[in-house]
This record gives structure tokens, sequence and C-alpha cells, in this order.
């Protein structure tokens, strides 16, 4: 439920901008869109709206993002119901369809017929090639899966190393290297996408230290298919060494590959009629409903960009086929693995979406009396009457958690004073039912608390004793948070 930082609403525009200069293999849609939604959050921030006015204006932010990019409007709208949204009402559509037609409208003046991509059909939909339709389908959710496991790899593989110097270096000369040989992965890839559906596909290879071998239509079919595989290592490179981009416009340009080397296989074995253009252009549909789970996005996307709805039939086949093969897999998109391994769940199931928006750490509760294992019951005595607790951890001089005295377990020997200089808190703790670590995410902790059986938890990381948590105040916390999204 927190802000977005102020300075987002130029900072990545800038550094995406940067990125793709100088040939980072990444889209600028989703610097676009979180361009867009750091300006909705800022505004909410301004005038203190409550959280699900700031979410909405959030979503509505990256609209506007999206509609503006590709003079898509109704596509702007979709992405942000499928992706951003959660719960959605009735209500937020007329801010959706605002802010989408207005990013649109203000495209086109600025723009007029210059946006990124624009299609005239050369041929029109025929039911014949449906089967082929259908095994694209599965193609396209095949492609999509091995695109995000490619990806997410490679990303984190260059994360890992520890020197931002270094990471810079091994990124840069692996995609010069790469370049070289495949120079449609240099940027964003639109143009080369534009030269597929134009069915030009020697544009592509000719500045490629290889074009000199692609001399039959089986070699050419060989490098179009290994630039569809290596763009996903490309992006993984550009984002992990620490470039700033988005999956988006390489998801389009995966799927343009991928419908066009489909359609070259189709008339290799003698199929002449395929309309490789409108392969092409299905496919990337596909690819993006399968990496963002966004099916109607993917869908009205391209009808919007060919300027109508000739191909709706072929796009639903592809999109819904890709989506149910992907959703099978993966139950989550790439983006809200990020979202869920930083603690930030957005989901189709509203309650676990909201669940997810809870800071844990803030929930911390770290007023409870210290004992040490050596400490006597005399000492715990006085603990106990200086303390609003029955619970009292037992640590050692370096903090690290050894287990714990609960008030009711020593009743007894509370009362018995001979007791008090021969028992000390090591023979009177007891191990906890589980230790919450800081790095768990809710999820873990509520499993933690439904197995243990215990409304109260110690937290730790690497062993060192931090605090309690309270099952109640994350379920009061929960509470408060469904009645601000209502």
């Amino acid at each position: 439920g927190s802000f977005l930082p102020f300075k987002q609403m130029y900072s990545h525009i800038i550094t995406s901008g940067v990125t793709v200069g100088f040939g980072g293999s990444a889209g600028l849609e989703s610097p676009i869109v979180s361009t867009g939604s750091a300006i909705g959050s800022n505004y909410a921030k301004r005038y203190k709206l409550s959280y699900k006015d700031r979410t909405l204006l959030l979503a509505a932010g990256a609209a506007g993002g999206i509609a503006g990019a590709f003079n898509a409007p109704i596509a702007g709208v979709l992405f942000a119901l499928e992706v951003l949204l959660v719960g959605i009402n009735l209500n937020a559509f007329i801010p959706l369809l605002i802010a989408s037609a207005s990013g649109a409208l203000i495209s086109k003046i600025i723009l007029q017929e210059n946006i990124l991509l624009y299609f005239k059909l050369q041929q029109p939909f025929n039911y014949h090639n449906v089967p082929f339709y259908i095994v694209l389908g599965i193609l396209a959710g095949l492609t999509s899966l091995y695109y995000v496991n490619l990806f997410d790899k490679v990303e984190q593989k260059f994360r890992k190393i520890k020197s931002k110097y270094w990471r810079w270096i091994i990124g840069g000369i692996t995609l010069a290297v790469t370049f070289a040989f495949f120079p449609s992965l240099f940027g964003e890839g639109y143009e080369s996408i534009k030269h597929l559906a134009d069915l030009r596909p020697e544009l592509i290879y000719k500045n490629s230290l290889l074009s000199d071998f692609l001399t039959t239509p089986f070699l050419i079919f060989l490098f179009l298919s290994f630039t569809l595989l290596l763009k996903a290592f490309a992006v993984g490179v550009t984002l992990g060494s620490g470039g700033n981009g988005g999956n988006f416009a390489p998801s389009l340009f995966v799927g343009a590959y991928l419908g066009f080397v489909l359609a070259m296989v189709l008339k290799l074995m003698g199929f002449e009629d395929i309309p490789v253009g409108n392969f092409t252009l299905v496919a990337m549909a596909g690819i993006l409903c399968g990496v963002f789970h966004a099916p109607l996005t993917g869908i009205f996307l391209i009808a919007e960009i060919t300027g109508g709805y000739e191909l709706i039939i072929p796009l639903m086949i592809v999109s819904s086929i890709s989506y149910v093969v992907v959703k099978y897999f993966h139950p989550e998109s790439l983006d809200i693995k990020k979202l869920r391994k930083k603690g930030t769940v957005i989901s189709e199931d509203k309650d676990i979406s909201i669940l997810g928006k809870i800071e844990v750490e803030t929930l911390i509760e770290k007023d409870f009396s210290e004992i040490q294992p050596e400490h006597s019951l005399r000492m715990i005595v006085t603990a106990v009457k200086h303390s609003k607790r029955n619970t009292y951890p037992v640590v050692n001089k370096n903090k690290q958690l050894l287990g714990i005295v609960f008030l009711d377990d020593i009743k007894e020997e509370m009362f018995n004073t001979d007791l008090y200089d021969k028992v000390i808190a090591k023979e009177l703790m007891r191990k906890p039912a589980d230790i919450i670590q800081l790095k768990d995410d809710i999820f873990i902790i509520m499993k933690k608390f439904e197995e243990s059986g215990q409304w109260n938890l110690p937290v730790a990381e690497n062993g060192e004793y931090i605090g309690f948590l309270s099952k109640s105040s994350i379920l009061t916390k929960y509470r408060n948070e469904l009645l601000t999204s209502l």
C-alpha cells in the first residue's frame, strides 16, 4: 500500500532510454507503464487519497502508457485490468477509460502516424487454416514457458555478480558478440517485426556476420529460429547486468519470429497459401498472453494495431490455447513471481492479494523481556513483575534465540521460593514450536502459524532474535486492508 517514489516519474524514462539507446535488448513499454503509474501514485499522495483510489490511479497511469505507446486504448484498459488490478468493480472502468483514451489521443496528436507498430492486413482470415492456428497456440504457450524460464535464469545469474562494474563489462561484451551474429536482437526489435510482417526477412540478416552463409530457405529458417531462442537470453543479460527495460516488446518480438518461422515451415511442407503476415501478427498475441497472463490484452492489442477485427478468431484461438498451456505449468506470470519474491502480491484471489500487501516487518513486536539461559528463577520472577507479557525469549550474549519461557509453565515454581536460586532459565525454557525468518513472505508465515497451532511466534534473522509476531495482529491488519479496498 506504499507510494511509488517521486523520482520514478522521470527516472525510468531516462534509464530505459539510455539502455535501449545503447543497444540493450529490452522494451520501453514497462518503463512507460512504471512512469504512468508513478504519476498516478504521486498524485494520490499529494491529495491524500485512499488506498483504493491510489491503486486505481496507478492502474490508470499504466493504461494511459500502453494506450499512448501503441495507439490502442482498449488494450490499455485491458492491460490494467488483467495485469494490475484485482477484484475490480464497474466504477473503476470510467477512470481507466478516460486515462486510456487520453493517452491514445495525446499520442495521436504528437506522433500522428509514427506510432510504434501499425500493420495493414494483406490477407483475410481463412477458416481452413484453423488447425494451423491451433498448432501455433500450443507452440506459443511452450515458447512463452521457454522465454520466461530462460530470462529468469539468465537475469538471476548476472545479478549474483557482486561487482556492478563486472556485471556491466561481462554483459556488454556478451551482448556485443551476440549482436554481431544476430543484429536484430539490438534494441527493442520493432523494425525487425515490421520486416517480418512485410515478408522481407532479408533485411534482418543483411548486417549479420552470418549473412553470406544464408543462401537457402532452410538456413534462413535456422537463423530466424536461433534469433527467436536467443531473445530471452539477450533480455536477461541486458536487465541482469543493470539495464532498465521490460518484457513487453521482447514478447512481441518473439511472437513475430515464432509466427513467421512456423509459416515458413508450413510453406516448405507444401502449404503455399499460408498467410505468413497473419501468422506473424497472431503469434505476437500468443506470446504476449503467455508471458503476461493477459489474453484479452494480447487479442485487442493486435486487433487495434491492425486497424480492425479481421483476425479476431485466430487471435482468440491462439491466445486462449497459449494461456491454458502456460497457466498449467506456471500459475503465476513473470511479473507476479517477481512481486511475490519482494513480498508484494497481486492475484486473481482478492484475499491472497490483500495478504500479500501486508508489510510484516511493521507488525513485529519487540517489547518482550529477554532473559539469558543462566538467569535464575529469581531473576525471571523479577522480569515477570515488570512485564505485561507472558512469553520470555531466552537469548545468549550474541542475541541468538535459544528457547522460550512461558509464564504458564513456571507458575508452580514461582510460588516455591526455595527454587529461586536453584533453577535457571535453561532448565525452564522450551524450544519454540517454529521460528519465523525475517525473509519469510506472508504465506510462509501463515503456514507456520497454522502448522504450529500458535498465536505468537518468535522472529529471527540468521538465528538472531528480533521480536515476536502475532497472528491476531496480522488478521487485524488484513481486516483493515480489506475495509479500505472496498
